[in-house]
């Protein structure tokens, strides 16, 4: 099966970029040093094609309805041109996809699910509509998306549109004219820094970037892969599906369970999971799981997904690294992981298996890293 290429697939290869497989999609990982394009986000602004995330869009008088059904957040509760974070889960409770939900209309929603599940949260979607006045659209193929995240993004993207920007507050989004064309501008990111999304036109994608490349310029913004967005989510503390976040996890396991409101007062309060998930609550108060963490390595060598977390004084296997690279900010191999409750205090030395090699690693709150405000 071939791989699905975004709309300015020969801008990244131009530029020189590695490309690589990542959920069907042929995808720039890398234009050149890693640690240059993450150190760029931390500290002026990257450009970032993200235009394998799953574009779906929700419409009809029972939309908000149905989403409070289908998913686990109070949805239609959302002011237009708001967004939230939610996940949409399985009847058992584990996670099938996280999601970011924007309502651009009164009867409209977009629902942006990860590009490996995007199939799957349709699907799902569709099938929970059932009895709803909702209509659900695959809109994947209506979109390109382009991300400038960084201190700079504001200073960049502001002579190129109509809209705005500093009264554009974070998790809020609106359409608006950048570089000429239509977009919804959205503040949103995966990065830790500040930062925008644009919804765009496939067939606008490729002058929006080269736009946002010229004002950019002088700087210092340079396009950046998916290869430094996953160590800027790390030191972000963001989780990633298939990492910290599956099936096998409720959002109470992840320590996400703020995302699950029980307060809806649509559908009697009834949504798919809400039996399970009630459940997972109280068990995490009565009888808390593994708990994600972070840990920090004094040494060279990388916890990396999978490696087993032992503890310091016996060597048994107290948990698992879920996520681990070296950070770029902290100078420092960086992870999270879940560990057994009673090792997950800040400060906890704990170790980890590295090829049969204990080595020593720190536990710490998350995120490692907070952008100053």
């Amino acid at each position: 099966m071939s791989l699905r290429s975004t709309a300015i697939d020969s801008v990244h290869r131009a530029l020189g970029a590695t490309m690589t497989d990542f959920a069907g999609w042929d995808m720039p990982l890398r234009y050149g040093s890693e640690r240059e394009e993450h150190n760029a986000v931390r500290t002026r602004a990257g450009l970032f094609d993200l235009s394998h995330m799953g574009e779906i869009t929700v419409t009809g008088p029972g939309a908000g309805e149905l989403l409070d059904h289908a998913l686990v957040g109070f949805v239609s509760a959302l002011a237009v041109n708001k967004a939230r974070y939610t996940m949409i889960c399985a009847p058992d409770g584990g996670i099938l996809d996280d999601l970011i939900v924007y309502r651009t209309g009164e009867t409209e929603f977009l629902v942006v699910a990860n590009a490996s599940n995007a199939q799957l949260v349709l699907d799902e979607l569709t099938a929970r509509a059932e009895g709803f006045d909702a209509a659900v659209r695959d809109d994947r193929d209506a979109y390109a998306l382009i991300a400038i995240q960084g201190p700079e993004a504001t200073a960049i993207l502001a002579p190129l549109t109509d809209a705005d920007l500093p009264g554009l507050k974070y998790y809020t989004s609106l359409p608006a004219t950048v570089a000429g064309r239509p977009a919804l501008l959205a503040r949103t990111g995966y990065t830790g820094e500040d930062g925008f999304e644009l919804f765009v036109a496939p067939g606008d994608a490729a002058e929006l970037w080269a736009a946002l490349s010229a004002a950019g310029s002088s700087a210092g913004l340079i396009p950046c892969g998916l290869s430094c967005r996953d160590t800027l989510r790390l030191e972000a503390g963001m989780p990633l599906y298939g990492h910290e976040l599956t099936t096998s996890l409720t959002p109470f396991d992840a320590g996400l369970g703020r995302v699950v409101r029980f307060d809806k007062t649509t559908n009697g309060g009834d949504f798919v999971g809400r039996a399970a998930l009630e459940k997972a609550a109280a068990e995490a108060v009565t009888s808390p799981p593994r708990v994600l963490v972070g840990l920090v390595s004094a040494g060279r060598r990388v916890p990396r997904a999978e490696m087993r977390v032992v503890s310091a004084t016996d060597g048994s296997v107290i948990g698992a690294i879920t996520s681990g690279a070296p950070s770029p900010t902290l100078g420092k191999p960086i992870a999270m992981a879940y560990v057994d409750a009673d090792h997950a205090v800040p400060g906890t030395t704990v170790a980890v298996d590295v090829r049969g090699t204990h080595e020593p690693v720190e536990v710490v709150a998350l995120p490692f890293y907070k952008r100053a405000r």
